[in-house]
């Protein structure tokens, strides 16, 4: 009795054997897919990520200090020996441009002091964020009360809130734990705020992507990119009551920036042109509405990041803004067909 033939196997993965494919090698986690050179990258807010973060030297800041010094000096300097020289000349005409030097010195402190008030402003916002965040980690009733009427206090004079405020002192005595009266505070008076900011953001993301798309010009996506981020930034302060001046709004933006650019939140992948709609069949068909809509989708992460930083209460009642939600919200028909 013969022995049963078993079967032949033969490994097609080996090519030392002569047949079939050889594997390819595996990625090494070090590599990363490439990146197509067509597909965008959302070159205006990378430039805008790079202006507002960059930090000049130490011998620059002394730099613009002393010259800035020098020209005051100077100009003082100068407006004194003319003012006393038309005075000299002419006692009418001396204290005419008296009278016009002080109205514009007058002028230059009323903005310094509007200045510093921004800066209060924001400060404040911080300090009820703080001051909530250690509510929420203690647990203590009396330091959420403190902290729900700060936010009372800072909202006071806001008519667009007269109703919630109302409403949330009639539930105040109902609420004997620190986690729910901060979490009403924020349901009552903080959430009208957020849909406010999202507004906002879908608003500069739409203008960012729309004149990306269609302004052929080299730097105007930058431009308009910069001004858009910088009045969003500053229109999202003062919703929540920071009103930021030109010097702040520009600090909040450093502030805001810097912090995207440290987690690496302003660079661009593949997942990011997919989760939005449209983005990647766009960014086939044609590089500026691909760099459009990559450009409003970072609009939107700036928007989301300066809505953390001047809400006065953290994310725990409500929930984040999502930046996809956003930008599809944004641009909804914006970009509905590819150019023919």
């Amino acid at each position: 009795m013969t022995a049963p033939k078993k079967p032949v196997l033969i490994d097609l993965a080996d090519p030392a054997k002569g047949t079939g494919r050889p594997k390819s090698p595996a990625p090494t986690p070090d590599q990363a897919p490439p990146v197509p050179e067509f597909a965008p990258q959302g070159q205006a807010m990378q430039a805008v990520a790079r202006i507002a973060t960059r930090r000049s030297s130490f011998l620059g800041r002394w730099f613009l200090r002393l010259a800035l010094a020098l020209m005051t000096f100077v100009i003082s300097l100068a407006a004194w020996d003319f003012v006393n020289a038309l005075l000299a000349r002419n006692p009418y005409l001396g204290g005419a441009a008296l009278i016009l030097i002080g109205l514009f010195v007058a002028i230059l402190l009323a903005m310094a002091i509007r200045e510093w008030a921004a800066f209060a402003r924001l400060a404040r916002l911080g300090g009820i964020r703080r001051a909530a965040d250690a509510s929420y980690a203690s647990g203590v009733l009396s330091d959420a009360r403190s902290v729900t009427g700060r936010l009372t206090h800072l909202y006071r004079d806001r008519p667009d809130l007269a109703w919630a405020r109302q409403n949330f002192a009639d539930r105040t005595p109902e609420i004997l734990d620190a986690d729910g009266l901060l979490r009403t505070a924020e349901t009552q008076m903080i959430a009208p705020l957020d849909a406010q900011a999202r507004r906002e953001v879908e608003a500069a993301a739409r203008q960012v992507a729309t004149v990306t798309a269609i302004v052929p010009l080299a730097l105007a996506d930058v431009v308009v990119a910069l001004f858009a981020n910088l009045r969003m930034i500053r229109r999202i302060a003062e919703i929540y009551g920071g009103r930021a001046g030109t010097l702040g709004s520009w600090r909040l933006t450093r502030t805001v920036l810097t912090h995207l650019v440290a987690t690496g939140a302003v660079s661009v992948g593949d997942d990011l042109i997919g989760s939005v709609a449209g983005g990647g069949l766009l960014s086939k068909v044609s590089r500026r509405f691909g760099e459009g809509v990559i450009n409003g989708a970072l609009t939107a992460r700036v928007g989301v990041a300066a809505i953390e930083v001047c809400r006065p209460l953290p994310f725990h009642a409500e929930k984040r803004p999502s930046v996809t939600a956003l930008v599809k919200r944004a641009l909804t028909g914006l970009f509905a067909s590819g150019p023919s």
